[in-house]
């Protein structure tokens, strides 16, 4: 199960539509979930539409969470969605082998069976999960709350029984123009990055739609995001203030 957990507290403003580019990821079977991060006011009006919008296209759910909200945000929007994939999946084998798409038709002893075997493949159903960070120069004051989340994450994710893994990507990305920076490839322990986070260099443009066909470009060839990596700095991408 795959996927993008898009971070962020502001609207795009380069590139390709975030909306389509979550619809594509959709289509190539990868989930687009969206936390709009607060702090002090809100995102406004477009802002909150747009995460609204780019997750409803990815298939996914959006939330709007103040900083100090934001990891149990994340970690809940993640097992949710888990969750609800699983469900549509059991819907539909409902639907052509009964005949009927809701669990609340079902007898009884059929209705708990159901329910036991959606709550045993969200605990082991293989899952892998994208960050992808704003890393834009209003979320630099968010940075923290953003590390606290995905550590906090990858503690929830390796208390579950299915391998779960993580890769961390952030955007704007380079000084040379690139879109989007792989930080971590996949991996099922995150400590890493509390090293690379607090160094980021944050940017004005906010390119989410590029960012997000990053993403989708890394989940269908990883093996080219390899050649990419730094080996002094443990396969994470260097783009950091020196």
């Amino acid at each position: 199960m795959k996927q993008i957990l898009l971070i962020t507290d502001g609207c795009s403003n380069v590139g390709v539509s975030p909306v389509v580019a979550a619809a594509q990821a959709f289509a190539e079977g990868i989930t687009v979930n969206v936390v709009g991060v607060l702090d002090q006011g809100d995102l406004g009006e477009f802002g909150s539409a747009e995460i609204e919008e780019i997750a409803r296209a990815g298939g996914g759910l959006s939330r709007l969470a103040h900083t100090r909200q934001l990891s149990q945000t994340v970690q809940m929007l993640t097992r949710k969605t888990v969750v609800q994939t699983i469900q549509q999946a059991v819907h539909r084998e409902l639907k052509q082998v009964l005949g009927t798409s809701s669990i609340e038709g079902l007898p009884p002893e059929k209705r708990s069976e159901v329910v036991r075997v959606i709550d045993e493949l969200g605990e082991t159903t293989k899952l892998k999960v994208a960050l992808l960070i704003d890393a834009s120069a209003s979320m630099k004051p968010k940075m923290q709350a953003v590390e606290e989340a995905i550590r906090d994450l990858s503690l929830s994710l390796q208390a579950r029984q299915g391998r779960s893994e993580i890769a961390v990507f952030h955007f704007p990305g380079s000084a040379h123009g690139d879109d989007c920076m792989m930080d971590l490839n996949w991996t099922a322990d995150v400590r890493g990055v509390t090293q690379f986070l607090p160094r980021l260099q944050m940017r004005g443009t906010t390119p989410t739609g590029p960012a997000l066909m990053h993403v989708v470009d890394f989940f269908r060839t990883p093996s080219q995001f390899l050649g990419n990596n730094n080996d002094e700095t443990d396969g994470m991408m260097s783009d950091y203030v020196v």
